[in-house]
């Protein structure tokens, strides 16, 4: 059996291609819809089993959200019979299922923090968000006027925009209103195929930086019974830190999940290259909805070298052989 790290999806991945992503009849889907309902909120079978994709209904952040975590730990549940899973991580939201997925919280505990939480977060929606900036070249090699770019933007935005997430071969940058402005409006124009950047993200707020402090104070009250206890495998955070089965210090984990990667930058570069290094893993599995870590992912090995791999073609070369290194399970 393979050996592998799981790394889960945030915000972003569940898109029209995702609808009806969730199997009838499986436990987790009706135990999600009855905690929806505890909530008042609509059942996420309905929701996904729509006739057609609404971005103002399927991309509120109280919807998407809980999809991407029932999604993800569906898909998670299937890697875990097909590979021996030496650690687990996860993109900003992702993180919140890597804990489910590791067994830091039951499936209802991490469904409550991630319905919770996009609840609070969503609040945040309109005044301030996210843009997304590339750092690599067409050939994933990284660019130093891209980076310098970045460095500019964010120095002269007289604190209205700061870094949020560092997803290796790109960036996003959260602000106020004003400092999303500031940055659409003084980062170079860059295109990448058909996409042009600098790009807002679609209702997001200013996540993981202090602009949300009030999200912070909050989650720490109403989440305060979530029953956290030491991971069946071990999680790797947005600082690349390890919480081990054989040694989890719980006051930490639950210090970090509920303060600083709610208002501090969150690096998903650090935490797979803490997997790669420390696990070696044989795979890096990717659960669903959708595929928008794989490409993130090859990038994070073409600035890290791993095995051998410098740029898009290497990646390309070893993901078409026998041996790939990344396996998404959804396209």
């Amino acid at each position: 059996m393979t050996r592998a790290a799981i790394f889960c999806p945030g915000r972003g991945s569940y898109t029209e291609r995702a609808l009806k992503s969730l199997p009838e009849g499986h436990p987790w889907v009706a135990r999600a819809d009855e905690l929806r309902a505890e909530y008042g909120l609509d059942s996420l079978s309905a929701l996904d089993r729509a006739e057609r994709f609404s971005p103002s209904v399927h991309l509120k952040p109280a919807n998407v959200s809980p999809l991407i975590y029932l999604v993800s730990m569906l898909d998670a549940e299937v890697a875990r019979e097909q590979h021996d899973i030496v650690c687990v991580g996860g993109n900003s939201l992702g993180w919140y299922t890597a804990l489910a997925v590791g067994g830091a919280l039951s499936f209802d505990d991490g469904f409550r923090l991630v319905q919770e939480m996009s609840l609070l977060q969503q609040e945040f929606t309109g005044v301030g968000g996210q843009i997304l900036y590339p750092l690599v070249g067409d050939d994933w090699t990284l660019q130093p006027e891209l980076v310098e770019s970045v460095a500019r933007a964010l120095g002269s935005s007289g604190g209205e925009a700061l870094p949020s997430i560092d997803l290796g071969g790109s960036v996003a940058l959260a602000g106020s209103e004003a400092g999303i402005a500031h940055l659409l409006r003084t980062l170079a124009p860059v295109k990448r195929g058909a996409i042009s950047y600098p790009m807002r993200l679609m209702q997001h707020g200013p996540y993981h930086t202090p602009m949300v402090s009030q999200v912070q104070l909050r989650a720490r009250a109403s989440l305060a019974r979530l029953e956290f206890r030491s991971p069946r495998t071990t999680l790797i955070d947005g600082r690349g830190a390890r919480f081990a089965p054989w040694g989890c210090d719980l006051a930490a984990l639950i210090e970090y999940t509920l303060g600083a990667q709610i208002v501090e930058p969150f690096s998903f570069h650090a935490s797979v290259r803490a997997g790669l290094h420390e696990f070696a893993p044989d795979r890096i599995v990717l659960p669903g909805p959708g595929n928008t870590l794989g490409g993130v992912c090859g990038q994070i090995l073409a600035l890290d070298g791993w095995r051998g791999i410098k740029n898009k073609a290497d990646f390309e070369r070893v993901q078409t052989s026998d041996n790939p290194i990344v396996v998404s399970m959804r396209r």
